[in-house]
């Protein structure tokens, strides 16, 4: 034999007076459960070193079959270079009482040498008090590689930050490391034989055995399956953790177990949460910027608002304005005695119980001082009642039963946010929660502060261009001639139509003025811009005309008197402007223009003409030059003034705009009035994008 590698050393194995072939039966069956996977050959010999007994695993270890070695001294399987005398001073040792262990270099039948780790033994025979020698052996390499991973396992299993937990096929636990027993708040030996579901009530204790049934069944890992709740190391707060599972298997590939990681993420968790929300909130107010107040209609913005922030921030949304602001009025400065409030948005519409009892849109509310929704407005702050219940809703209850019945809906948080800007207080918005999301949070009660606010001040701004569109819309019709009179000789018809958004309303005008010789001056025009400015200029350069008219003075000169009064504006405007004289008795035209839509004529025979007139450059530009164009108007012809209004739309082309224009002109028509009706329905059959003057005149036909 070679040189042991290490000496052999006494091993507490037990002397008992035991059968050999028991002891030996019992002892295999030790080793199988210490030694694992790992083949070992177990061998039994005499006191002298006879072999006696040779397993198959040892005919598999050295290629010997038990024919070959039974009978033979153990000695002869070591080495041919080994030392005899180790040998026998290792079967002494065991023959004394002493168990052994060591190093050795066996012979290979195929004769290649293989190096052995020995665990050698005594076994006293209780029947004739003789001794034989029970060995067991394995490949040295398979054994230190099996000793290095035991004890990485060990000081993994104990050092490990990651709870790490053995469970038995029935889920039961069998081991588990210091770091699970610190996340569970119980003890290894509380765990051993328990279930989780036993063990931990308050996570979700079944949904984690389905997992690691599947692993037991499908033999494929789960990874970061997240566990949920309590347990008793952390009664108070929920938790979470990242599981992981994979099945342990025997060498035969049967399942006998499970091995479950587990990881605490709850900060990482709770990090993601915010940020995941911080993301909602941002994107929620990016879409607020270009969805609430897209228009100046307090209607609309109302229930933009209500359509946003539900689903976006609550399952319902309400939203109330001042009773007084809906009916036009200016918003009060006290809320003395209660408030009243017209419901204008509400969201979802459809499909919601919780909605469905709410009042529906339109409807006037009236609350008492002592009202949650009074106090809100009052306070000018959030009103937040985090958890629903009957004790929360007992101060609404007795004015309403409406809060019994939404907390019966499932509503368990609510939330209120006054409409407040420039120092106004406009309304409220009430939001709802029905999902089992949790509760509205100090972080929701700012972004409803943030969306109400931008909603409050689009809510306000209608009502301001509201109020500027009622005024330069009072101005502009104060300002237009209420009564025309035509000198002898000339019929005339006119309408005006104010814009529809409430910007939109500008300086569009007309007027009949009576000229010496029962001439009649027909003029039209429209001031560049919108709202009451615009129409204060309006106003202005009409009773310029008018004083300018008396002076009979030619059309030409008349523009540039009209283009000096512009010039004296403290800021510059522009306009566009037709000038017509007709002599009722002749039908002779004289006609100049500066930047307005040529006019068109109907002849007695209904053709249809656009008159070839100068353009110029509007009113205000200054340096043009005007040019005056005759023509003549037969008796029964039609002169049709309008302004750009009549003609343009987003999205058409002008040129087809005309064509439409002349197409209709030249269709029958009962009277003038009847005319101006027909184009205005068909060439605006909704809401106008402009203001638009429309101004007919005809010279009737000698009866």
């Amino acid at each position: 034999m070679e040189d042991a590698q290490s000496e052999p050393t006494a091993a507490p194995f037990p002397l008992e007076a035991t059968p050999v072939e028991e002891l030996i039966s019992g002892a295999a069956q030790d080793a199988g459960g210490w030694l694992g996977a790992l083949p070992v050959a177990q061998v039994a010999t005499s006191a002298d070193g006879t072999v006696v007994r040779w397993n198959r695993a040892a005919a598999e270890l050295l290629g010997y079959g038990p024919q070959e070695v039974i009978g033979r001294h153990i000695a002869e399987l070591l080495h041919p270079g080994a030392d005899r005398s180790l040998g026998r001073s290792l079967w002494e040792a065991a023959v004394g009482g002493r168990g052994v262990m060591g190093t050795v270099t066996a012979w290979h039948h195929d004769g290649h040498p293989v190096e052995l780790e020995i665990w050698a033994s005594p076994v006293l025979d209780r029947h004739d008090d003789t001794s034989a020698i029970l060995v067991f052996a394995a490949e040295a390499h398979a054994t230190r590689r099996i000793r290095g991973a035991s004890a990485v396992w060990d000081g993994l299993f104990a050092r490990s930050p990651v709870g790490i937990g053995v469970l038995d096929t029935q889920l039961r636990f069998l081991r588990v490391n210091p770091a699970l027993e610190q996340m569970n708040g119980l003890s290894e030996s509380t765990h051993i034989g328990r279930r989780l579901s036993q063990l931990l009530p308050e996570v979700n204790a079944e949904e984690m055995e389905e997992a690691m049934r599947q692993v037991l069944d499908r033999g494929e890992p789960v990874l970061d399956r997240r566990r949920v709740g309590r347990t008793p190391a952390d009664p108070e707060h929920d938790r979470v953790w990242s599981c992981s599972y994979v099945r342990v298997e025997d060498p035969g590939g049967r399942p006998i177990g499970v091995i479950a990681s587990l990881l605490d993420i709850t900060e990482q968790q709770r990090a993601h949460t915010e940020a995941e929300a911080g993301r909602r909130r941002l994107a929620l107010l990016s879409e607020a910027s270009i969805r609430v107040g897209s228009s100046l209609d307090l209607e609309r913005t109302a229930q933009e608002l209500a359509d946003l922030a539900a689903p976006g921030l609550a399952d319902a949304v309400t939203v109330d304005v001042l009773d007084s602001l809906a009916r036009g009025d200016e918003p009060g400065m006290g809320l003395v005695g209660g408030v009243a409030l017209r419901r204008l948005g509400k969201a979802p519409l459809t499909g919601s119980e919780v909605t469905d009892v709410l009042a529906p849109l339109g409807r006037t509310l009236d609350f008492p001082a002592s009202a949650p929704y009074t106090q809100a407005l009052a306070g000018r702050r959030p009103f937040l009642l985090a958890h629903l219940d009957e004790k929360a809703i007992a101060p609404a209850a007795r004015h309403t039963n409406r809060p019994a019945q939404l907390l019966r809906l499932g509503v368990h948080s609510f939330m209120m946010a006054p409409l407040v800007a420039r120092d106004l207080v406009l309304g409220v918005a009430t939001f709802y929660r029905t999902r089992p999301v949790g509760p509205f949070t100090s972080d929701d009660v700012v972004l409803a502060g943030e969306l109400t606010a931008r909603a409050a001040l689009s809510i306000d701004n209608a009502r301001l261009y509201h109020r500027e569109h009622e005024t330069a819309l009072t101005l502009q019709r104060s300002m237009l001639p209420q009564h025309i009179t035509p000198p002898p000789g000339i019929e005339v018809a006119h309408r005006y139509l104010p814009a529809s958004d409430v910007n939109e309303v500008g300086g569009d005008w007309y007027d009949v003025l009576h000229l010496p010789g029962d001439r009649a001056a027909l003029l039209i025009g429209d001031v560049m811009g919108h709202g009451t400015r615009a129409a204060a200029v309006m106003g202005r350069l009409s009773a310029s005309v008018r004083a300018l008219a008396r002076l009979d003075l030619e059309p030409v000169d008349l523009l540039y008197q009209l283009e000096a009064a512009l010039d004296d504006l403290a800021e510059p405007m522009l306009a566009t402007f037709l000038y017509t004289v007709i002599d009722p008795a002749t039908g002779r035209c004289r006609m100049t223009r500066a930047g307005h839509p040529p006019p068109a004529t109907i002849g007695s025979d209904g053709a249809v003409h656009v008159i070839e007139l100068p353009p110029g450059a509007p009113l205000g530009v200054g340096g043009t030059r005007f040019t005056t164009v005759e023509t003549t108007l037969e008796p029964g012809g039609v002169l049709v003034l309008y302004t750009d209004g009549l003609i343009e739309s987003r999205g058409s082309d002008i040129d087809e705009r005309l064509a439409e224009l002349t197409h209709l002109l030249a269709q029958p028509h009962a009277s003038l009035t009847g005319l101006c009706d027909d184009l205005l329905t068909h060439l605006v059959p909704g809401s106008a994008d402009d203001d638009i003057a429309l101004l007919v005149a005809r010279i009737p036909e000698e009866e």
